[in-house]
This record gives structure tokens, sequence and C-alpha cells, in this order.
């Protein structure tokens, strides 16, 4: 029986000392001195506080206020567009493809079904979303030509326009990039010093690249077939070259 009585005790205070030093603990940790903790410096880029427009479009009736309004192309060196005649985009004679910051006016929005052979980069569907437009800066700014910018098939409409323009003047939304750089990217060449963001929309969006380093790696441009090697630091370009097979 005694023996019993002094198990109990014992586990007793062994859980009453337990819990003294828990509620040491507590009192420690709360009354120690705080000790605050260095934190990650993450500096935003003058880049990043740009604000891009974004419309998310369903439908081309939502495109209807881009018509008698000049965009700019974001996505530079991808899309291809064709000569525009009788309400028609004639796809069967391409005009050429479209370079990065290029100004186009907007005249009308339609759909036109897409041949088999049509080399869009925009899918084919059922039918083509496109804009009818003029090139303001060209020799002929009066010429009209059209642009696939969706299409629409059993599940609806899908628009890229967000992805290929920029629905304000990009010389103003990017400013601090300075008049060298942007003298570079309206002549679509590369100078020293210029960041991956510069360089993209100077040769367009083309590019691949052994390495994932955003800012530290040489990067091969296909520049409309004309293939540029690149080579960037701390995202400045350090030296360029025309690509050797």
């Amino acid at each position: 029986m005694e023996t019993g009585k002094k198990a109990a005790l014992f586990g007793t205070l062994a859980v009453l000392a337990a819990a003294g030093v828990r509620i040491g603990m507590i009192y420690h940790e709360r009354n120690s001195p705080m000790v605050l903790r260095e934190q990650p410096q993450y500096t935003i880029s003058a880049d990043e506080l740009v604000f891009l427009k974004q419309k998310r479009p369903d439908t081309p009736a939502d495109l209807k206020d881009l018509v008698g309004t000049t965009v700019w192309l974001s996505a530079g060196g991808q899309m291809e567009y064709y000569p525009f005649a009788a309400n028609r985009a004639e796809y069967a004679k391409s005009a050429g493809t479209l370079l990065g910051a290029e100004p186009i006016l907007i005249n009308k929005v339609f759909e036109q079904v897409a041949p088999i052979s049509s080399r869009s980069r925009i899918p084919r569907g059922d039918r083509h979303v496109l804009v009818a437009f003029t090139r303001p800066r060209s020799d002929n700014p009066a010429k009209e030509y059209a642009l696939p910018v969706g299409y629409h098939d059993h599940d609806g409409y899908t628009l890229y326009t967000d992805k290929i323009f920029f629905y304000d003047d990009p010389h103003e939304l990017y400013k601090h990039w300075g008049p060298k750089v942007w003298e570079a990217i309206d002549e679509h060449k590369v100078i020293l010093g210029m960041s991956e963001r510069e360089v993209q929309l100077s040769f367009g969006q083309v590019s691949q690249s052994l390495s994932s380093e955003y800012g530290n790696r040489l990067v091969v441009y296909n520049n409309l077939g004309r293939p540029i090697d690149v080579t960037f630091v701390k995202d400045r370009v350090t030296s360029f070259r025309p690509h050797a097979e």
C-alpha cells in the first residue's frame, strides 16, 4: 500500500515538475528580448511598375471598341499578316511578320474561315477572328492588311488580343528605357546594355536558350530568319553576334 502511495506521489511530482519546466520556458520566451531576423530585400524594378491594360474579351463584340484606335505589337516576330481586299484576308499571300512595338490602326473586326494551309500561330478552329488594319509608319500607310487575333470552335471564342497588343504606346509605358534603347528597338537592333525584355521586343519572342536563368544566359533570337546570339549578364547585354550553326 505504501509502495502504491509513493509511486502515485512520485508520478504527481513528475507531472508538476514537467509543468513547471514548461511554464518556465513560456515565461522565458515571452520575456526574452525580441530578435528581429533580417528579411531578404526585394527591389521592384521600374518595368514591374508598368500597368499593362487588359480587356479580357470573350466575343468579337468585345473588340469593337478597338476600331478606329491604334495598338502596338507586343508579340513581335510571331504574328504573320495578310493583304486585305474585298473584306477578306488573302491567306495565300503572306504580307510578312509584324515586329515588336509597331503601331497599327485597326479599321475593322471580322470573322473568316481559315484554309488548312494557313500558317498563322492562331489555331484554325472553325473560323478565325481577325482585325483589318493599316500601318501608319509604312511606305504605304493607306494599304489594308488582316491579322488573326483569335478563333471560334465548339467551345466558343478564344481571343488573344491581350497577349498580342499593347493598348497603350509602349514608348510611353517604358519611357524609362531611354531614347537610345528605343531607337534600337524601333530599328530592330541590339546595343550593349539592353535588358532581355528590351531585346525581346526588338528581335521578337521567337528564341531559344540552354539556360532558364533569366538575365544571365546566352539567348539565340530567330530575328525573322536571321538568328543572332545575345549574351546577358545581370540582365544586361554584354555581347552579341550572328548565330553560327
